[in-house]
Protein backbone atom coordinates (compact mmCIF):
# COMPACT_ATOMS: atom_id res chain seq x y z
CA UNK A 1 0.00 0.00 0.00
CA UNK A 2 1.18 3.54 -0.69
CA UNK A 3 2.79 5.16 2.35
CA UNK A 4 0.38 7.19 4.43
CA UNK A 5 -2.74 5.29 3.43
CA UNK A 6 -2.81 2.89 6.33
CA UNK A 7 -6.17 3.23 8.00
CA UNK A 8 -7.71 5.20 5.15
CA UNK A 9 -9.57 2.12 3.91
CA UNK A 10 -11.38 -0.72 5.61
CA UNK A 11 -9.50 -4.00 5.86
CA UNK A 12 -9.79 -5.02 2.22
CA UNK A 13 -7.15 -7.72 2.10
CA UNK A 14 -7.82 -9.98 -0.83
CA UNK A 15 -10.09 -7.51 -2.63
CA UNK A 16 -8.84 -7.61 -6.23
CA UNK A 17 -11.88 -6.28 -8.01
CA UNK A 18 -11.62 -2.51 -8.49
CA UNK A 19 -12.42 -3.01 -12.18
CA UNK A 20 -15.92 -3.92 -10.94
CA UNK A 21 -16.15 -1.29 -8.19
CA UNK A 22 -13.71 0.65 -6.03
CA UNK A 23 -13.68 0.86 -2.25
CA UNK A 24 -14.28 4.19 -0.50
CA UNK A 25 -11.69 5.96 1.64
CA UNK A 26 -12.52 6.95 5.20
CA UNK A 27 -13.24 10.58 4.26
CA UNK A 28 -15.88 9.49 1.76
CA UNK A 29 -17.58 7.25 4.31
CA UNK A 30 -17.54 9.99 6.97
CA UNK A 31 -19.04 12.54 4.61
CA UNK A 32 -21.67 10.06 3.47
CA UNK A 33 -22.63 9.14 7.04
CA UNK A 34 -22.95 12.79 8.05
CA UNK A 35 -25.08 13.54 4.98
CA UNK A 36 -27.41 10.60 5.52
CA UNK A 37 -27.89 11.67 9.14
CA UNK A 38 -28.85 15.20 8.06
CA UNK A 39 -31.27 13.64 5.59
CA UNK A 40 -32.68 11.32 8.30
CA UNK A 41 -33.51 14.16 10.66
CA UNK A 42 -34.72 16.56 7.95
CA UNK A 43 -31.86 19.02 8.21
CA UNK A 44 -30.56 18.66 4.64
CA UNK A 45 -31.28 21.45 2.18
CA UNK A 46 -31.02 20.88 -1.61
CA UNK A 47 -28.68 23.83 -2.12
CA UNK A 48 -26.30 22.39 0.49
CA UNK A 49 -25.01 19.90 -2.10
CA UNK A 50 -24.07 22.43 -4.76
CA UNK A 51 -20.60 23.34 -3.52
CA UNK A 52 -19.52 19.71 -3.31
CA UNK A 53 -20.70 18.97 -6.84
CA UNK A 54 -18.95 22.07 -8.13
CA UNK A 55 -15.73 21.03 -6.38
CA UNK A 56 -16.00 17.47 -7.72
CA UNK A 57 -16.43 18.81 -11.25
CA UNK A 58 -13.29 20.91 -10.87
CA UNK A 59 -11.31 18.05 -9.35
CA UNK A 60 -12.24 15.73 -12.21
CA UNK A 61 -11.32 18.39 -14.77
CA UNK A 62 -7.89 18.71 -13.15
CA UNK A 63 -7.37 14.94 -13.33
CA UNK A 64 -8.08 15.07 -17.07
CA UNK A 65 -6.08 18.28 -17.63
CA UNK A 66 -9.08 20.09 -19.12
CA UNK A 67 -10.91 23.30 -18.15
CA UNK A 68 -13.72 22.92 -15.64
CA UNK A 69 -16.06 24.58 -18.16
CA UNK A 70 -15.71 21.48 -20.36
CA UNK A 71 -17.15 19.11 -17.72
CA UNK A 72 -20.74 17.97 -17.23
CA UNK A 73 -22.00 15.77 -14.39
CA UNK A 74 -24.52 12.96 -14.43
CA UNK A 75 -25.35 9.51 -13.04
CA UNK A 76 -23.65 7.16 -15.53
CA UNK A 77 -21.55 7.23 -18.67
CA UNK A 78 -24.16 5.88 -21.09
CA UNK A 79 -26.56 8.88 -20.98
CA UNK A 80 -23.68 11.10 -22.08
CA UNK A 81 -22.66 8.67 -24.81
CA UNK A 82 -26.29 8.66 -25.93
CA UNK A 83 -26.10 12.42 -26.52
CA UNK A 84 -23.14 11.92 -28.82
CA UNK A 85 -24.86 9.06 -30.64
CA UNK A 86 -28.04 11.07 -31.14
CA UNK A 87 -26.03 13.95 -32.63
CA UNK A 88 -24.53 11.82 -35.41
CA UNK A 89 -25.88 12.63 -38.86
CA UNK A 90 -27.99 10.06 -40.67
CA UNK A 91 -25.74 7.54 -42.38
CA UNK A 92 -22.71 8.26 -40.20
CA UNK A 93 -20.10 5.56 -39.57
CA UNK A 94 -18.81 4.79 -36.08
CA UNK A 95 -15.70 2.69 -35.50
CA UNK A 96 -15.66 0.72 -32.24
CA UNK A 97 -13.55 -2.06 -30.79
CA UNK A 98 -14.97 -5.56 -30.97
CA UNK A 99 -16.11 -6.83 -27.59
CA UNK A 100 -16.01 -3.47 -25.84
CA UNK A 101 -18.28 -2.64 -22.91
CA UNK A 102 -21.80 -2.12 -24.19
CA UNK A 103 -22.26 1.32 -22.63
CA UNK A 104 -19.95 2.54 -25.41
CA UNK A 105 -21.66 0.37 -28.03
CA UNK A 106 -25.44 0.14 -27.53
CA UNK A 107 -26.06 3.92 -27.80
CA UNK A 108 -24.69 3.73 -31.35
CA UNK A 109 -26.35 0.48 -32.32
CA UNK A 110 -29.77 1.92 -31.52
CA UNK A 111 -29.13 4.60 -34.14
CA UNK A 112 -28.98 2.03 -36.94
CA UNK A 113 -32.61 2.52 -38.09
CA UNK A 114 -31.60 5.97 -39.36
CA UNK A 115 -28.63 4.64 -41.26
CA UNK A 116 -25.85 4.96 -38.67
CA UNK A 117 -23.40 2.09 -39.22
CA UNK A 118 -21.25 0.64 -36.46
CA UNK A 119 -18.06 -1.08 -37.60
CA UNK A 120 -16.44 -3.35 -35.00
CA UNK A 121 -12.72 -4.00 -35.42
CA UNK A 122 -10.04 -5.57 -33.20
CA UNK A 123 -9.06 -3.36 -30.26
CA UNK A 124 -5.48 -2.91 -31.46
CA UNK A 125 -6.63 -2.14 -35.01
CA UNK A 126 -8.96 0.76 -34.23
CA UNK A 127 -6.63 3.47 -35.53
CA UNK A 128 -5.87 1.56 -38.74
CA UNK A 129 -9.58 1.03 -39.41
CA UNK A 130 -10.45 4.73 -39.60
CA UNK A 131 -11.23 6.03 -43.07
CA UNK A 132 -12.59 9.17 -44.68
CA UNK A 133 -16.08 7.69 -44.16
CA UNK A 134 -15.67 7.55 -40.38
CA UNK A 135 -17.52 10.19 -38.36
CA UNK A 136 -16.63 8.98 -34.87
CA UNK A 137 -14.28 6.60 -33.08
CA UNK A 138 -15.79 5.38 -29.79
CA UNK A 139 -13.59 3.19 -27.61
CA UNK A 140 -12.68 2.37 -24.05
CA UNK A 141 -9.41 3.95 -22.97
CA UNK A 142 -8.75 0.74 -21.04
CA UNK A 143 -10.68 -2.34 -22.09
CA UNK A 144 -13.01 -3.56 -19.38
CA UNK A 145 -12.71 -7.25 -20.22
CA UNK A 146 -8.95 -7.62 -19.84
CA UNK A 147 -7.31 -4.24 -19.14
CA UNK A 148 -5.74 -3.66 -22.55
CA UNK A 149 -4.78 0.01 -23.00
CA UNK A 150 -5.73 1.88 -26.17
CA UNK A 151 -3.11 3.47 -28.41
CA UNK A 152 -4.18 7.05 -27.74
CA UNK A 153 -1.65 8.74 -30.00
CA UNK A 154 -2.50 6.52 -32.98
CA UNK A 155 -6.24 6.95 -32.51
CA UNK A 156 -5.95 10.71 -32.23
CA UNK A 157 -3.70 10.88 -35.31
CA UNK A 158 -6.07 8.73 -37.35
CA UNK A 159 -9.03 10.87 -36.33
CA UNK A 160 -7.19 14.06 -37.24
CA UNK A 161 -6.14 12.70 -40.64
CA UNK A 162 -9.71 11.59 -41.48
CA UNK A 163 -11.55 14.51 -39.86
CA UNK A 164 -13.33 12.23 -37.39
CA UNK A 165 -14.18 12.85 -33.76
CA UNK A 166 -13.10 10.65 -30.84
CA UNK A 167 -15.07 9.50 -27.80
CA UNK A 168 -13.09 7.86 -25.00
CA UNK A 169 -14.65 6.03 -22.08
CA UNK A 170 -12.10 6.37 -19.27
CA UNK A 171 -14.10 4.53 -16.61
CA UNK A 172 -11.35 1.90 -16.31
CA UNK A 173 -8.55 4.48 -16.54
CA UNK A 174 -9.18 7.73 -14.67
CA UNK A 175 -7.83 7.32 -11.17
CA UNK A 176 -4.67 5.43 -12.07
CA UNK A 177 -3.78 6.59 -15.60
CA UNK A 178 -2.55 10.16 -15.99
CA UNK A 179 -4.15 10.92 -19.35
CA UNK A 180 -4.29 14.35 -20.97
CA UNK A 181 -7.84 14.30 -22.28
CA UNK A 182 -7.71 17.73 -23.90
CA UNK A 183 -7.08 16.47 -27.47
CA UNK A 184 -10.17 14.25 -27.45
CA UNK A 185 -13.64 15.46 -28.36
CA UNK A 186 -15.66 13.57 -25.75
CA UNK A 187 -14.40 11.82 -22.60
CA UNK A 188 -16.89 10.03 -20.36
CA UNK A 189 -16.19 8.38 -17.02
CA UNK A 190 -18.23 6.65 -14.35
CA UNK A 191 -16.65 7.33 -10.98
CA UNK A 192 -17.49 4.14 -9.08
CA UNK A 193 -14.40 2.19 -10.09
CA UNK A 194 -10.91 3.72 -9.95
CA UNK A 195 -12.26 7.01 -8.54
CA UNK A 196 -13.54 5.12 -5.46
CA UNK A 197 -16.97 6.74 -5.54
CA UNK A 198 -20.51 5.44 -5.05
CA UNK A 199 -22.28 4.13 -8.11
CA UNK A 200 -24.38 6.94 -9.53
CA UNK A 201 -21.84 9.67 -10.31
CA UNK A 202 -20.24 10.24 -13.69
CA UNK A 203 -18.63 12.95 -15.80
CA UNK A 204 -18.34 14.00 -19.42
CA UNK A 205 -15.61 16.31 -20.68
CA UNK A 206 -16.44 17.79 -24.08
CA UNK A 207 -14.40 20.16 -26.22
CA UNK A 208 -16.35 23.37 -26.98
CA UNK A 209 -16.29 22.83 -30.74
CA UNK A 210 -17.61 19.29 -30.27
CA UNK A 211 -20.26 20.48 -27.82
CA UNK A 212 -21.83 22.75 -30.45
CA UNK A 213 -23.41 19.78 -32.20
CA UNK A 214 -24.91 18.18 -29.09
CA UNK A 215 -28.48 18.70 -27.96
CA UNK A 216 -28.92 18.41 -24.17
CA UNK A 217 -31.83 15.97 -24.45
CA UNK A 218 -31.93 15.38 -20.68
CA UNK A 219 -31.81 19.08 -19.78
CA UNK A 220 -33.60 20.06 -16.60
CA UNK A 221 -33.29 22.62 -13.87
CA UNK A 222 -29.72 21.59 -13.05
CA UNK A 223 -28.62 22.46 -16.59
CA UNK A 224 -29.81 26.02 -16.16
CA UNK A 225 -27.55 29.03 -16.41
CA UNK A 226 -28.51 29.75 -12.81
CA UNK A 227 -29.73 26.53 -11.24
CA UNK A 228 -32.05 27.95 -8.61
CA UNK A 229 -33.82 30.37 -10.95
CA UNK A 230 -34.28 27.63 -13.57
CA UNK A 231 -36.71 25.44 -11.69
CA UNK A 232 -39.98 26.77 -13.20
CA UNK A 233 -41.25 27.90 -16.56
CA UNK A 234 -39.89 29.16 -19.84
CA UNK A 235 -37.95 30.55 -21.59
CA UNK A 236 -35.15 28.07 -22.12
CA UNK A 237 -32.12 29.37 -20.21
CA UNK A 238 -29.38 26.76 -20.20
CA UNK A 239 -25.77 27.23 -19.13
CA UNK A 240 -23.50 28.32 -21.95
CA UNK A 241 -20.74 25.84 -21.10
CA UNK A 242 -20.78 22.05 -20.56
CA UNK A 243 -23.09 22.46 -17.57
CA UNK A 244 -25.98 22.53 -20.04
CA UNK A 245 -25.45 18.77 -20.35
CA UNK A 246 -25.73 18.23 -16.59
CA UNK A 247 -28.24 15.68 -15.38
CA UNK A 248 -29.88 16.39 -12.03
CA UNK A 249 -27.59 14.81 -9.41
CA UNK A 250 -28.30 12.10 -6.87
CA UNK A 251 -27.18 14.19 -3.92
CA UNK A 252 -25.91 11.60 -1.47
CA UNK A 253 -23.72 9.87 -4.03
CA UNK A 254 -22.01 13.16 -4.83
CA UNK A 255 -21.32 13.81 -1.14
CA UNK A 256 -19.00 10.79 -1.10
CA UNK A 257 -17.60 11.38 -4.58
CA UNK A 258 -15.84 14.64 -3.74
CA UNK A 259 -13.57 13.33 -0.92
CA UNK A 260 -12.79 10.21 -2.94
CA UNK A 261 -11.61 12.22 -5.94
CA UNK A 262 -9.76 14.63 -3.67
CA UNK A 263 -7.76 11.70 -2.29
CA UNK A 264 -6.90 10.53 -5.81
CA UNK A 265 -5.83 14.06 -6.71
CA UNK A 266 -3.76 14.50 -3.55
CA UNK A 267 -1.76 11.34 -4.23
CA UNK A 268 -1.57 11.85 -7.98
CA UNK A 269 -2.61 9.54 -10.79
CA UNK A 270 1.00 9.00 -11.79
CA UNK A 271 2.00 7.77 -8.35
CA UNK A 272 -1.13 5.64 -8.06
CA UNK A 273 -0.54 4.15 -11.49
CA UNK A 274 3.03 3.20 -10.61
CA UNK A 275 1.79 1.45 -7.47
CA UNK A 276 -1.02 -0.38 -9.23
CA UNK A 277 1.14 -1.46 -12.16
CA UNK A 278 3.90 -2.74 -9.88
CA UNK A 279 1.45 -5.07 -8.15
CA UNK A 280 -0.12 -6.25 -11.40
CA UNK A 281 3.27 -6.94 -12.94
CA UNK A 282 4.41 -8.70 -9.78
CA UNK A 283 1.53 -11.12 -10.30
CA UNK A 284 2.29 -11.44 -14.01
CA UNK A 285 5.91 -12.25 -13.21
CA UNK A 286 4.88 -14.98 -10.78
CA UNK A 287 2.64 -16.46 -13.47
CA UNK A 288 5.21 -16.26 -16.24
CA UNK A 289 3.31 -13.55 -18.09
CA UNK A 290 4.85 -10.54 -19.81
CA UNK A 291 4.74 -7.20 -18.02
CA UNK A 292 2.00 -4.86 -19.20
CA UNK A 293 0.93 -1.24 -18.70
CA UNK A 294 -2.36 -2.08 -16.98
CA UNK A 295 -3.37 -2.80 -13.36
CA UNK A 296 -5.90 -5.33 -14.69
CA UNK A 297 -4.61 -8.88 -15.13
CA UNK A 298 -6.63 -11.37 -17.19
CA UNK A 299 -5.92 -15.04 -16.48
CA UNK A 300 -7.59 -17.53 -18.81
CA UNK A 301 -6.30 -20.71 -17.14
CA UNK A 302 -8.91 -23.38 -16.44
CA UNK A 303 -10.42 -22.99 -13.00
CA UNK A 304 -8.63 -19.70 -12.28
CA UNK A 305 -11.70 -17.94 -10.93
CA UNK A 306 -12.60 -20.89 -8.74
CA UNK A 307 -9.09 -21.10 -7.29
CA UNK A 308 -9.07 -17.42 -6.44
CA UNK A 309 -12.43 -17.72 -4.72
CA UNK A 310 -11.30 -20.79 -2.78
CA UNK A 311 -8.34 -18.75 -1.50
CA UNK A 312 -10.67 -16.03 -0.24
CA UNK A 313 -9.71 -13.59 -2.98
CA UNK A 314 -12.36 -11.42 -4.60
CA UNK A 315 -11.98 -11.00 -8.35
CA UNK A 316 -14.30 -11.14 -11.35
CA UNK A 317 -14.84 -13.32 -14.38
CA UNK A 318 -14.98 -11.49 -17.69
CA UNK A 319 -14.83 -12.80 -21.25
CA UNK A 320 -14.19 -16.32 -19.97
CA UNK A 321 -11.16 -15.38 -17.87
CA UNK A 322 -10.45 -14.38 -14.28
CA UNK A 323 -10.04 -10.60 -14.08
CA UNK A 324 -7.81 -9.38 -11.24
CA UNK A 325 -7.34 -5.67 -10.59
CA UNK A 326 -5.08 -3.78 -8.17
CA UNK A 327 -5.52 -0.34 -6.63
CA UNK A 328 -4.59 1.85 -3.67
CA UNK A 329 -5.67 -0.54 -0.91
CA UNK A 330 -3.72 -3.53 -2.29
CA UNK A 331 -0.18 -4.53 -1.46
CA UNK A 332 2.40 -7.14 -2.42
CA UNK A 333 0.78 -9.72 -0.17
CA UNK A 334 -2.38 -9.53 -2.32
CA UNK A 335 -0.37 -10.15 -5.49
CA UNK A 336 1.49 -13.04 -3.88
CA UNK A 337 -1.69 -14.63 -2.58
CA UNK A 338 -3.20 -14.48 -6.05
CA UNK A 339 -0.09 -16.00 -7.55
CA UNK A 340 -0.13 -18.81 -5.01
CA UNK A 341 -3.79 -19.54 -5.71
CA UNK A 342 -3.18 -19.63 -9.46
CA UNK A 343 0.15 -21.46 -9.46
Amino acid sequence: MIDGLAGRFADARGYLNTASYGLPPDTAMTAFAEATERWRIGRAQPADYDDGITAARAAFAALLHVPTSWVAVGPQASPFIGLVAAALPDGAEVVVAAGQFTSTLFPFLVQQPRGVSVREVPFDEVANAVTASTSLIAVEAVRSADGAVADFAAIRAAARDCDARVLLDTTQATGWLDLDASPFDYVVCSAYKWLLSPRGTAFMAVRPEAAEGLLPHAAGWYAGADVWTSIYGSPLRLADDARRFDISPGWLAWVATLPAIELIAAIGAGRIGAHDLALANRLRSHLGLEAAASPIVSVAADGAAERLAAAGLIAATRAGAARISFHLYNDEADADRAAEALA
